[in-house]
């Protein structure tokens, strides 16, 4: 079944809800409510007041308040159950959307959580999925390399740049958008490293961790603490605030195309053969030249060939005489005498390729 919705009209949700509901009629989905807890995290947030808030929705069993609950790497006792017009519940059943508080920490949308027995068993789960994860990111795979040879050899390449940041936002879920489309900007010579990424304020330890990682700090739908504010200032760390997540990727997407390197274009000139090399005491090598295909021109790069070998590629013309006066070019079918910048070995014979090269700035696709 196709249902055109818009979650910025809300055309079609009522529709969508409706054939939800005739599909499960349909299967005859059941759930057994006569057992501990178990579903899956929608969304979690930092609160200011009321602390660790996830939005949950309960796949089998019964929640109740008092209940034990692992989510993700994060665990705590259920302080609180509140339906979707924040009135307070005791309990909440298979299929029903209730936020949780109580919980230690903020877990990830997409977390599975669970009713445990105890404490004990809550942080042994934690503990280990706190480990698991922590050998993941130190073995990751794709977006930075598939191997361990490709991620040395990475880290060796002086062309491969890094833009480290540090990002906040309103709940988890943004901040998990906001690093997934960073990720898929990254090519083989750029790419956004996430030093930190949370839901909530920025802190004062935001602050610090950025000025450490010499990154600048991105607050979305979230503003610093008058303390975070005064010492990211003091600090000089930059904060950058922002409430629509595409101003934010443009912004970045931007420093990221400005770290790529120029595209060198290479335009001909001319072409010049060597007559006759003179050494002139305090002055160096000059080559008396004639002009043979279009024009040379003081200034521009010179790439010297000598029996079909580059000797030099990327020299530039640094002196351009005709006759006993310095001029600025020289056309095809004249003589004229040249010098180059750091390059003395000129022989009889040798064919001067003139050109200019033009840096072209460089967009992320």
């Amino acid at each position: 079944q196709i249902v055109e919705v818009s979650a910025k009209t809300g055309q079609g949700l009522d529709e969508l809800i409706e054939r939800i509901l005739l599909q499960a009629e349909v299967l005859d989905l059941k759930a057994n409510p006569d057992r501990t807890a178990d579903g899956v995290v929608i969304e979690a947030k930092l609160d200011k007041g009321r602390g660790a808030v996830s939005t949950v929705l309960v796949n089998r069993g019964t929640l109740k308040r008092g209940d034990i609950v692992v989510a993700g790497s994060q665990f705590g006792r259920v302080r609180a159950l509140l339906n979707e017009r924040n009135e307070q519940l005791t309990e909440a059943g298979p299929a029903t959307p209730v936020e949780i508080l109580g919980l230690d920490g903020v877990p990830s949308p997409g977390d599975t959580f669970a009713v445990v027995e105890n404490e004990a068993r809550a942080r042994e789960l934690t503990e280990y999925r706190i480990r698991q994860k922590r050998e993941k990111s130190m073995h990751p795979v794709g977006a930075g390399a598939t191997s361990m040879a490709d991620m040395m050899a990475k880290l060796q390449d002086k062309k491969f740049r890094e833009l480290p940041l540090v990002i906040k936002a309103d709940v988890q879920g943004s901040a998990e958008a906001i690093i997934g489309s960073l990720d898929a900007m990254s090519t083989d010579e750029v790419r956004a490293r996430i030093i930190l990424s949370g839901a909530g304020a920025i802190s004062e330890s935001d602050v610090m961790l950025a000025k450490g990682a010499g990154a600048p700090l991105i607050g979305f739908n979230v503003r610093a603490s008058a303390q975070a504010r005064a010492l990211a200032e003091r600090e000089g760390v930059e904060i950058r605030y922002y409430a629509i997540i595409y101003d934010l990727l443009d912004d970045i997407k931007g420093v990221l195309s400005g770290m790529l390197a120029p595209i060198q274009r290479e335009t001909f000139l001319g072409n010049a053969e060597v007559l006759q090399a003179f050494d002139i005491s305090k002055v160096g090598k000059v080559a008396g030249c004639r002009v043979t295909e279009g024009v040379v021109r003081k200034g521009a790069k010179v790439r010297i060939i000598r029996q079909d070998i580059v000797v030099l590629e990327l020299g530039t013309l640094q002196t351009l005489k005709r006759f006993k006066d310095e001029v600025n070019e020289v056309p095809s079918g004249q003589e004229c005498g040249m010098m180059f910048a750091g390059f003395q070995d000129i022989k009889v014979g040798d064919t001067i390729e003139c050109f200019t090269v033009e840096e072209i700035k460089r967009q992320l696709d």
